[in-house]
């Protein structure tokens, strides 16, 4: 189980027990996508895949996830995995045929732009997404867009300044 979460309308965040894994984390996300209306389009499946890649290579190459954070606005979602090693995130040279080394490449294809920061003694590895448009996505309840509008309307909070020291794409 999680150690804390916030379930704020615009950023949520869960924090990992040593040795978790990241299953905890895609079922926060997943959790996340449908509160936020996100999950029947593109855009949820696009976050899961980009949030699995970053958490496995969390999981894969350091100790484990410490923490995933969640930032909605009005055009994007930011995903971000902070894990205990200072260790820059290192792309590889992409080779179709090559069983392993496919995550970044996967991450730098769908995320509008990604990077990493430096975050005490780690690091945390973050990646925007996209949002769709009003025109492509559409519930009963309007767009999607107009959704989120919505969930942030009069929350006077700021984000995270999020501002990247390196940047992938």
């Amino acid at each position: 189980m999680p150690a804390s979460t916030a379930a704020h309308a615009r950023h949520r965040h869960l924090d990992f027990h040593p040795g978790e894994g990241t299953a905890p984390g895609i079922d926060f996300l997943r959790q996340a996508l449908a509160d936020w209306h996100l999950m029947t389009d593109t855009a949820g499946t696009d976050a899961l895949l980009v949030a699995a890649e970053l958490l496995a290579n969390a999981a894969r190459h350091t100790p484990g996830p410490q923490r995933l954070e969640l930032d909605l606005d009005i055009r994007s979602l930011r995903i971000s995995v902070t894990d205990p090693a200072p260790a820059p995130p290192r792309p590889r040279l992409h080779r179709p045929d090559a069983l392993h080394g496919h995550g970044l490449f996967i991450v730098d294809r769908l995320a509008r732009t990604w990077g990493w920061r430096p975050h005490g003694h780690g690091k945390t590895v973050w990646a925007d997404l996209p949002l769709p448009d009003t025109h492509s996505a559409v519930s009963p309840r309007g767009s999607v867009m107009n959704q989120v509008d919505t969930l942030i309307k009069g929350d006077t909070d700021e984000l995270a300044d999020g501002s990247p020291d390196r940047v992938g794409s």
